[in-house]
């Protein structure tokens, strides 16, 4: 047997086993990152628009950057952060009772770091998951803990976020036999990719079902700074929702610290301590200057204020642009996305059976990126994070989206 050939039969069945690397599927990022390609090869010095992007497009602020400066030069930083320094862990007390009204959070033992949120999510699985398990997931939303479930030989219980529920789960249509077998409930609201809120009645009802089915809530709420028009709300604001679960917020989205991989999970002691175990297993701890970077970030949250202020300006640009054409676009509650329902077809022209089809036309035909989604139901996600140097140059972007699909005559 050549080396290839045992290589490949020894991969775990998790990820494909002996079919590893085979797979011809090609995944929808992948797909719209070689669409981009291909339409920037075909249209050479035409710009493309893309309203697909899911981070910042900026930089962290001057002052988050001097800090993160000043801190790698103490030779006191250098080594191994392991579950975090506790002068994070205090700001992450401090910013929770000032942004979202959550006090009494005790910093010893129900807050700790994680190296962005993505490997957060991905480690709750380990923590409760056994076989025959059930991990109660949103669709449309963000996959990791889904996938980290079944790699541990668990199952995954789809909720759809539908436009007549305000895309918030029907808690009450989950099967008796999938409540009893569920461990794990995930939310993240303000969601990504629909733009919808949660309400506090809804965050009640969520307690009530966790207490009651003896299910772990967590909730991700990297965008929940990232409100409009209402101050941002949390999971743990709601009288119970220590005792069932945790919520986990990034430095990402609200701080433009995409890139530097800092987060931090607060709430029930007991699951906090066991994400504690489970990490200590996996990784030594984000660099203590990016932690003290982000202790400056955490007390000034006036950063995340103006940040928030741009993406609404853009967002209400793209809203008007979307109704014009006759798309039922509305301002979402928070992140910097718009989720709407695609068109049926050009009149005259092309039909669109799913919204891959309709994303796929708008990079080909108008170098415009965007994302589709169709797990529950065929929409299209505008992002507000495209790149622009200034307010002037972010006029003339939108401007340019504008005119690109003014001509588009669409059927709904």
């Amino acid at each position: 047997m050549s080396e290839e050939t045992y290589i490949q039969n020894l991969f775990a069945e998790r990820i494909g086993g002996s079919m590893f690397g085979k797979d011809t599927k090609i995944y929808k990022f992948e797909k719209i990152k070689r669409a981009k390609r291909a339409a920037m090869a075909a249209n050479p010095g035409v710009e493309l628009i893309d309203l697909g992007v899911g981070e910042p497009d900026e930089m962290a602020f001057p002052g988050v950057v001097r800090k993160l400066q000043k801190e790698s030069e103490k030779p006191e930083n250098r080594g191994y952060a392991d579950n975090g320094i506790q002068e994070f862990k205090d700001a992450a007390v401090r910013y929770m009772a000032k942004v979202y009204g959550v006090k009494g959070l005790d910093a010893q033992t129900e807050v700790l770091h994680g190296i962005g949120s993505k490997p957060v999510l991905a480690m709750f699985p380990a923590v409760f998951i056994n076989p025959g398990d059930i991990t109660l997931m949103t669709a449309p939303g963000y996959p990791v803990m889904a996938t980290h479930t079944r790699w541990y030989g668990g199952s995954v219980h789809i909720l759809p976020l539908t436009e007549e529920n305000g895309y918030l789960p029907d808690l009450n249509a989950i099967p008796a036999d999938i409540r009893k077998k569920a461990k794990l409930l995930y939310l993240n609201y303000p969601n990504n990719p629909t733009g919808a809120g949660a309400t506090r009645a809804f965050f009640q009802k969520v307690v009530q079902f966790a207490k009651e089915n003896d299910i772990i809530v967590v909730h991700d709420a990297a965008y929940a700074a990232l409100m409009y028009g209402t101050k941002p709300l949390s999971f743990l604001s709601v009288p119970g929702a220590k005792d069932v679960g945790v919520e986990i917020h990034s430095l990402s989205k609200a701080y433009n610290m995409t890139g530097w991989r800092l987060a931090f999970v607060a709430g029930n002691a007991r699951i906090v301590a066991g994400y504690g175990m489970v990490k200590d297993n996996y990784d030594s701890g984000q660099f203590k200057a990016i932690q003290k970077a982000g202790i400056y970030a955490l007390d000034h949250p006036e950063i995340t204020a103006r940040i928030g202020a741009k993406y609404e300006r853009r967002l209400k640009s793209l809203v008007a642009t979307l109704r014009g054409m006759g798309f039922k676009a509305k301002m979402p509650a928070g992140t910097f996305y718009l989720y709407v329902r695609m068109p049926k077809g050009v009149k005259g022209g092309r039909r669109f059976a799913t919204a891959e089809e309709f994303s796929e036309f708008l990079i080909t035909e108008k170098l415009i990126s965007t994302v589709p989604w169709d797990d529950a139901g065929p929409y299209i996600r505008f992002s507000a994070t495209f790149e622009a140097k200034g307010k002037a140059d972010e006029k003339r972007v939108l401007a340019e989206f504008k005119k690109r699909m003014a001509g588009l005559k669409f059927e709904f």
